[in-house]
């Protein structure tokens, strides 16, 4: 009778101490450039995304580790700079079958008695699977992590047809057999997002009933690659003058420049958006009304929370996995070292809704990385070792310890770089270089590694005790 007893103290005890541990919302958005209101961007109507942003912290200078999905994820949700490919999360989980591996996010809040659920792009595969459809359930992505990872295909069959979908189910099998972009009259069912949210927001809703605490993610797909959204959202930037794209000349010399390989194998109607300028500004209001779209799908998950009577003891962190070039260098993609592909959105709403940080802006660098200690700070769990980011929430608090670490790494490919406050530093293989001066007017146009020796040998230092050896 008394273990009885004690073991239902010892159950209510823990019933107690999960109840008062805050649930995480992590709202991952693609190829999400840093252009909206909150980001001091007039003519982006992103309502949705400002309001949180007013309601926690925002990070005016957050950098992602890699300019590209699968590589960029990998950093989030392991907490480590890693491979720079899109198999980075299928290598790992390679790796999982043989040996000890350090546990990822989802899979450490799960192992601390959360809840973890998974629902659209998260990982690099909607719904975390592989095979030829990505819908191999003996393939996981993200193995030990996820009780539920979830990819509602609706119309378009299965996550591999969801991720590059258009309007009522089109998929895509050949890239130049489908249009560039597309505004269709309908509701937000009709594109791929608008068949996944529901299912997030039933999810949320669900587990908010639940005496665990939970951990969701959530992975919205728009503004990815084609460029399609419902009509309404288009019609939001009819007749808004689009200011002039900054710097649009292809670089000198040896960079990261590429040819937009992945944006020119669309169906574009025979038409270069550096060649016609007026074709440029068709793709940017596309990409615009795809920006709205995708923040109608974050209020739409923020409103679920606050339904479910949970938003006070909810951590929400929104988080856009790279950049994306709208022309800049003659550039219509991501997948460069040039700050267009490697900066984008995050906003942190600490539990209670934010309280006394309310609408702060953090101007110091920070890193994918760091979010995984962060959360676990604010969740009152411990740091697993081996994280190679540092909690951020002294930045918003005004303490010393676990501040901003001052730069921003990041790799793509045998290519890697280092952003300082005012200088970006990309090592090439062999002896090459680029040495940006962002104090300057040109930015990261001129290559300054020339004229500043001093420079070039102190960061290239920084950057082997970050990285080690460069691959000559």
């Amino acid at each position: 009778m008394k273990d009885k007893i004690v073991f239902a103290g010892l159950a209510l005890l823990i019933g107690v101490v999960q109840a008062e541990r805050s649930n995480i919302l992590l709202i991952c958005v693609d190829d999400l450039r840093p252009e909206l209101g909150c980001y001091g961007v007039d003519y982006i109507e992103s309502p949705q995304i400002d309001a949180l942003a007013g309601r926690g912290v925002l990070f005016k200078n957050h950098f992602v580790q890699a300019p590209t999905c699968g590589a960029s994820r990998y950093a989030l949700l392991t907490g480590r700079y890693g491979p720079s490919g899109n198999e980075a999360l299928f290598a790992r989980a390679k790796r999982l079958e043989a040996e000890k591996v350090a546990p990822s996010l989802p899979g450490w809040f799960r192992e601390k008695g959360y809840t973890t659920v998974s629902v659209g792009k998260v990982s690099h595969h909607p719904g975390g699977r592989g095979g030829e459809d990505w819908d191999d359930n003996t393939k996981l992505e993200m193995p030990q992590s996820w009780d539920r990872h979830l990819l509602p295909a609706g119309p378009w069959q299965h996550p591999r047809g969801w991720m590059h979908g258009l309007a009522h189910g089109e998929i895509r099998e050949d890239e130049s057999e489908m249009d560039l972009f597309q505004a269709t009259e309908g509701g937000d069912e009709i594109y791929p997002d608008g068949v996944m949210i529901p299912v997030a927001t039933e999810q949320l809703r669900s587990l908010a009933k639940e005496e665990k605490p939970f951990f969701l993610a959530v992975g919205i797909l728009r503004p990815h690659l084609p460029f399609g959204a419902p009509k309404k959202y288009l019609d939001l930037y009819d007749g808004v003058e689009l200011p002039a794209i900054q710097r649009p000349s292809k670089p000198q010399g040896k960079t990261t420049w590429h040819r937009s390989g992945e944006f020119m194998r669309y169906h574009r109607w025979g038409k270069d958006p550096n060649q016609d300028l007026a074709f440029g500004e068709e793709v940017r209001r596309h990409y615009a009304a795809c920006v709205s779209y995708a923040d109608a799908m974050v209020g739409q998950v923020l409103q679920a929370l606050e339904d479910s009577g949970e938003a006070e003891n909810t951590i929400v962190v929104l988080w856009g996995d790279h950049g994306w070039h709208l022309g800049e260098h003659a550039v219509w993609g991501k997948h460069t070292l040039f700050e267009e592909s490697l900066r984008s959105p995050l906003i942190v709403v600490p539990p209670g809704e934010g309280g006394q940080n309310r609408g702060q802006v953090v101007p110091e660098i920070v890193q994918s990385v760091d979010i995984f200690p962060t959360l676990c700070e604010l969740a009152g769990l411990g740091v697993p070792a081996g994280l190679n980011g540092r909690s951020l929430s002294a930045s918003w608090k005004g303490g010393a310890q676990g501040e901003s670490s001052g730069f921003a790494y990041a790799y793509h490919g045998d290519k890697r770089t280092l952003r300082t406050e005012r200088y970006r530093y990309i090592e090439h293989e062999g002896e090459a270089c680029e040495l940006y001066d962002r104090a300057s007017d040109e930015g990261e146009t001129l290559n300054v590694a020339g004229e500043h020796p001093e420079v070039v040998a102190q960061l290239a230092g920084e950057l082997r005790k970050i990285a080690g050896p460069k691959n000559d």
